[in-house]
């Protein structure tokens, strides 16, 4: 938590104990930095009062250690380092991007990056599901169900990733296009940052899109110079610690084999507006995903709405919070004169931990809220 007036004039004078009397969803420093901020807070401040009355919801998941992180880190009686220290997966493989620890996506030595969970497969989706889904998935109670896994399996931290696009697609309508896209779904993913060190968990799509190619092209100025381009065709399921598993009979592979695969990854350094043109010469997208995106807060966002729009293709947006998309679908509006036709909802596979040192009481989650358009245009 940090103070809302920060960067208003004088420094912070201390911790922001001090909340804003209405709405509690932000904090100051002092009475000055609250007075400065008001002229920004005024628009807000009822909105945030209504979002705060959510908190319970926000929080409200099945797993055994739900309380631990989402109440216990936002009162900072637990950390995501202590949280994954305790499950043995602490600074191991693509779980330690999850934790301040982490180095930035672009300094990241990639010999150090191990593919695997780092769990035991009781605790993991190493292999093929038992049966298939006989119908969508609405929450994470259901997918660890299918999967066979342990509520107290930390595995959703990461695989809020593929869930959310399997979500996306849901209240996208994907339902409609399963007959019109000859088994192949084509994806447009913006903005990839800490996924590009998580690639593996991409593998779960296998399961959840079955009998279906998966193409995703991975887009953004995150991606380091040296991996654009980079194909990367996920054949198997992320692999558990077990070495008598099942998971490790199978053919063994890295993600940068040349084999034929169900789920394709391709790296493409830039913005989505600067390099279109190129990505498109191989084939359109279905669907349009920005997780995380941030779009009132960066303004490099507003050549690549016009093109999405232009595309008239769905479109489905993520953000931490609900004031976040509030701001980015009023700034999707302005640009494209098109009301959102797939309203804020809460996103029932966000992240299960909290964002540590949010601007906002309210809890922040990674892919907390979906919202988008189906259609652009009639």
């Amino acid at each position: 938590m940090r103070c809302a007036g920060k960067g208003l004039g004088t420094r912070c004078t201390g911790p922001p104990t001090r909340r804003c009397g209405r709405c509690e969803a932000v904090a100051y420093c002092s009475v000055s930095h609250q007075i400065l901020h008001w002229r920004d807070h005024k628009e807000e401040c009822e909105r945030l009062e209504e979002q705060m009355v959510q908190i319970d919801i926000l929080n409200e998941f099945p797993f055994t250690f739900s309380e631990e992180a989402t109440v216990q880190v936002c009162e900072k009686q637990e950390t995501r380092c202590s949280f994954l220290r305790k499950r043995g997966v602490h600074q191991m493989g693509m779980w330690l991007y999850e934790c301040c620890c982490g180095e930035p996506v672009m300094s990241f030595d990639r010999s150090r990056l191990n593919n695997a969970w780092d769990l035991s497969n009781t605790l993991c989706p190493c292999n093929e599901p038992i049966f298939m889904l006989s119908k969508h998935l609405t929450s994470w109670k259901e997918y660890y169900e299918w999967r066979s896994i342990p509520l107290y399996s930390p595995v959703a931290l990461l695989l809020h990733w593929p869930l959310t696009i399997y979500y996306a697609t849901q209240v996208a309508g994907s339902g409609s296009w399963r007959p019109g896209i000859n088994g192949k779904l084509h994806i447009h993913y913006l903005g990839p940052e800490k996924e590009l060190l998580q690639l593996s968990v991409f593998s779960e799509l296998h399961a959840l899109f079955p009998n279906m190619d998966v193409h995703i092209d991975l887009i953004g100025p995150s991606i380091p110079q040296d991996r654009d381009g980079e194909r990367i065709e996920l054949c198997n399921y992320a692999h558990c610690l077990d070495r008598d598993c099942v998971c490790k009979s199978s053919i063994e592979s890295d993600v940068h084999t040349n084999e034929t695969s169900a789920v394709t990854l391709q790296l493409r350094r830039g913005l989505y507006h600067e390099r279109y043109t190129d990505i498109a010469k191989d084939s359109s997208p279905h669907i349009v995903i920005a997780p995380n995106a941030g779009i009132a807060a960066y303004s490099s966002w507003l050549p690549t709405i016009e093109l999405i729009k232009d595309m008239n293709i769905p479109s489905v947006f993520s953000d931490y919070c609900e004031e976040a998309c509030h701001l980015g679908a009023r700034c999707i509006s302005s640009v494209t004169g098109c009301p959102l036709n797939i309203p804020i909802q809460l996103n029932p596979f966000r992240q299960p931990m909290v964002v540590e040192n949010s601007a906002l009481v309210i809890p922040c989650y990674s892919n907390c809220f979906l919202y988008g358009m189906s259609k652009w245009s009639a």
